[in-house]
């Protein structure tokens, strides 16, 4: 496995994104959801993604080691992954994206489908999802990793408001120490600050069409079945595939079957 960092302090528009690396063929791109980060899919780029393609996955701005922008919206994003791929000369890629991801992906490929090769959305629709994480933010912002001396102590604060030890786990992930003192890797106010367009649902002049999959989880009320007009007018082409045993965390929760359902669709590009 590589791993580069790309750093740009500077007040432009577009960022140059932190990739890890993964195998040999041609590129997919992987892309995560808010407040995660490219290490959330190591294990699925290493032990399979990686077999058939070189798989590069991404910290998107604000997020992991990428650089922190005041600007953040679809718009940026898209276009942040548009100056990685010129700039490391992918003429196309496959693209995968999970919730904020995947609805980057779906920007991406209505902006610029002619370098997408196939596209697959992991339990996101192209529909407005108001008021989503706005618990999680507020709750964010009520806790100052400065003032805790260890990760036990960070974990019993977000304890009080996360109940749900796997939601902080995850969380906790976007912790990190910087000299005596923690702090996210992720940038919080310009996640708050841009929130709101996020919820917004995804609009195109033209539709995306190509080899579109949704794999959306059973157990998880993201891509519900009223959605498939919108998927399918801005996606004509796209397929829906059902992980009957999975939540939103689609491949975490069921990363073999994710993997071989992604793979099997490739193959077929």
């Amino acid at each position: 496995m590589g791993d580069e960092s790309q750093l740009d302090h500077e007040k432009s528009r577009v960022v140059n994104l932190h990739f890890r690396s993964y195998g040999e063929g041609h590129p997919l791109l992987v892309l995560h959801g808010l407040l995660g980060s490219s290490g959330n899919w190591h294990a699925l780029a290493s032990r399979i993604f990686s077999r058939s393609y070189r798989v590069l996955t991404i910290d998107l701005r604000n997020h992991g080691r990428s650089p922190h922008y005041e600007e953040f919206s679809y718009d940026s994003m898209a276009a942040d992954v548009l100056e990685m791929m010129d700039r490391l000369e992918l003429e196309s890629a496959h693209l995968l994206g999970h919730s904020l991801g995947g609805k980057t992906a779906m920007h991406f490929a209505l902006q610029h489908s002619e370098r997408v090769d196939g596209l697959v959305v992991a339990d996101i629709a192209p529909v407005d999802y108001p008021h989503l994480h706005e618990h999680t933010l507020s709750s964010l912002q009520q806790i100052h990793l400065e003032r805790y001396s260890t990760r036990s102590e960070i974990d019993a604060a977000l304890a009080s408001h996360f109940p749900e030890r796997s939601l902080r786990q995850f969380l906790l992930k976007g912790v990190t120490k910087r000299g005596s003192s923690y702090r996210w890797t992720f940038n919080l106010e310009s996640i708050v600050n841009g929130y709101p367009s996020l919820q917004e649902a995804v609009l195109g002049w033209q539709s995306h069409e190509a080899p579109t999959l949704f794999i959306r989880g059973g157990q998880s009320d993201y891509v519900q079945d009223e959605h498939e007009l919108q998927i399918r007018t801005l996606f004509p082409y796209a397929e829906i595939a059902t992980i009957e045993k999975a939540g939103h965390w689609i491949h975490a929760d069921a990363p073999e079957e994710f993997g071989e359902i992604v793979m099997s669709f490739l193959e077929r590009v």
